[in-house]
């Protein structure tokens, strides 16, 4: 798997720990980063198809 870096506000990885760990719903930080891209990502392809704009490849 390839890897990134990408540089974060220290407010937004703050409330990104706040759901990491024991008692939050990720495990770590790059499962909570990777749903919110693929969370993200189908969000915007909704969007387009009701817009036209995406090809019913799926």
């Amino acid at each position: 798997m390839p890897k990134i870096s990408v540089e974060v506000p220290e407010e937004l990885l703050a409330d990104l720990d706040s759901h990491v760990g024991e008692e939050g719903k990720f495990v770590n930080r790059s499962e909570a980063i990777r749903a919110s891209i693929r969370k993200t990502l189908d969000l915007l392809d909704e969007i387009d198809q009701r817009q036209g704009r995406l090809e019913d490849e799926r």
